[in-house]
């Protein structure tokens, strides 16, 4: 007899149908599972058995089973086929009585014991459960939260394999979940640090600002305890709230990664990611030998944060000028060939030499020789640096001066002044597809969206002259200039915009007190 459901197969980040066919007739206890599936697919043909006798479903007559899952030239990957193919083999041997198998998917792991373990992955193949039009979509119990965010099909949570089959009898009702995505990214569990917090760094904080307000990626470089990473830190408590639809597709490269955290297991809050750096350029970049995505990715959307940036390897920095420029990440491997997206704002902090008090005489004097300075200095390459829109320098906070200094502007009204900016941001690329923050606008359109005069025009390329900066910079002094003028309110982009932005680059200048 003849049995058909449907389950799931991970491309990348989106997910593609897997059919399920399952023919048994009476026979020797042959089981056999084709259509491309790895080891962990093949070992079902153990578990199931098993789980089917624990859960008091064994079969009463020996069976000869086969096993497709198709489309057979697509590689199957994983457990997540146990639940299924136990479906299909028990609707194939009359056990379920449901007729209609096909309008269901599955996903799950069977333990010995016929419990339906948690798998990776879940939200986007639901997702495509819901594309294509089934019916239901049932789930470990342990990641409905997660899939209960797609709206417009059932999904239905089972903890052991007997729950499912007495579901799809009809024997027991359960309930779909349903989980309101809004509701889910208004509520603010975690308290977030305060820039009030931080006294001093006037300018660095000005810079933070305007970085955040025009998703422009930043480097910071001062010496140890100049409070780099305390202001990195505090970055969260001023990034503007998800939208449904960044949440989904966070969420959906957070699932595939396995990086599904909290009660809901849906991404609420922008990501922030902070890799030691000691981290590989295949954590970085994402892949391996079954490709899963890495921490460009997981930063999608959210803020990627580079502590100690000139100890990272040199070839794990190099990977990020593709996704630095393009907004996501070709994989390529043996196993698959996948694409991540990873649209983040890079946050990166560095000491400007070994012993990290270069250019502070006036405190610490630096031991290190210019040679040193300079090997250490050029592990950030000139590309690299290159797309870095706003670098600037963090001088340290006389300890003396601190207990008189006031506390500054709150992560509140900052937050309200990026939000502000990031609202004329979006009225003004509503039309423009993929262009969400003055960092997305495409070169052939920024002279239209800064309104610039030919005067200007010219003041910017004399600038940029006299600092030696690329066509590159030429661009990404104008972005910075964009936001500079949408955090005033003002329309038009004007010279002291032009200005300010060019100063954002001052480690690109030989004047830098930290540059050698």
């Amino acid at each position: 007899m003849l049995s058909k459901c449907y389950s799931g197969a991970i491309n990348g980040v989106d997910a593609r149908m897997v059919e399920i066919e399952v023919y048994s007739q009476l026979g020797t206890s042959q089981f056999a599972i084709v259509g491309l599936p790895d080891t962990a697919v093949k070992e079902a043909k153990d578990r199931i058995p098993k789980a089917l006798k624990s859960q008091g479903l064994a079969l009463k007559k020996e069976y000869d089973v086969t096993v497709n899952l198709a489309p057979a030239d697509v590689k199957k990957e994983g457990s997540i086929y146990d639940l299924p193919i136990a479906i299909g083999l028990l609707g194939a041997s009359g056990r379920i009585k449901n007729r209609h198998l096909d309008e269901y998917g599955f996903i799950g792991e069977l333990a010995l014991s016929g419990e339906v373990r948690a798998a990776r992955g879940i939200l986007p193949m639901v997702m495509e459960m819901k594309r294509v039009g089934l019916r239901a979509a049932v789930v470990p119990a342990d990641n409905v939260e997660e899939a209960s965010v797609v709206s417009g099909i059932d999904v239905i949570p089972v903890r052991v394999l007997q729950e499912a089959v007495q579901y799809l009898n009809g024997e027991r009702t359960i309930e779909s979940r349903q989980t309101d995505l809004r509701s889910l990214i208004a509520l603010q569990s975690e308290k977030l640090d305060d820039f009030a917090d931080v006294k001093g760094q006037d300018i660095a904080k000005e810079a933070i600002k305007v970085a955040v307000a025009g998703g422009h990626n930043i480097l910071m470089i001062g010496t140890p305890g100049s409070g780099k990473t305390m202001l990195a830190r505090r970055i969260p408590s001023i990034l503007p709230p998800l939208t449904v639809e960044e949440a989904l597709e966070v969420s959906r490269i957070h699932s595939v990664a396995g990086e599904a955290k909290g009660g809901s297991g849906f991404v609420t809050e922008r990501p922030f990611r902070a890799p030691h750096h000691t981290v590989s350029s295949i954590g970085l970049l994402g892949g391996g030998t079954h490709p899963k995505p890495g921490e460009v990715s997981l930063a999608h959307r959210g803020v990627l944060f580079l502590d100690e940036f000139a100890e990272f390897p040199r070839t794990a920095l190099e990977v990020l000028r593709q996704p630095l420029e393009d907004g996501h990440v070709a994989v390529s491997r043996a196993a698959a060939a996948c694409d991540y997206p990873s649209k983040f704002m890079l946050v990166a902090a560095m000491n400007p030499c070994p012993c990290g008090w270069h250019g502070d005489d006036e405190h610490h004097a630096c031991r290190c020789s210019q040679n040193q300075i300079m090997k250490y200095q050029s592990r950030i390459s000139g590309p690299l640096l290159d797309r870095i829109d706003i670098q600037i320098e963090v001088p340290p906070v006389d300890a003396k001066e601190l207990p008189k200094m006031e506390p500054g502007e709150s992560s509140a009204e900052i937050r309200a002044r990026v939000l502000k900016a990031r609202a004329l941001q979006a009225e003004r690329y509503r039309d423009m597809p993929g262009v969400h923050t003055n960092a997305d606008v495409r070169s052939r359109d920024l002279a239209r969206v800064c309104c610039l005069t030919d005067s200007e025009r010219d003041y910017i390329v004399s600038l940029i002259e006299r600092l030696h900066l690329s066509a590159r910079a030429y661009d990404k002094v104008l972005r910075v200039a964009r936001t500079l003028a949408d955090l005033d309110g003002r329309e038009a982009v004007g010279r002291e915009d032009v200005y300010n932005a060019v100063s954002y680059r001052r480690l690109d200048a030989e004047e830098s007190r930290f540059w050698v």
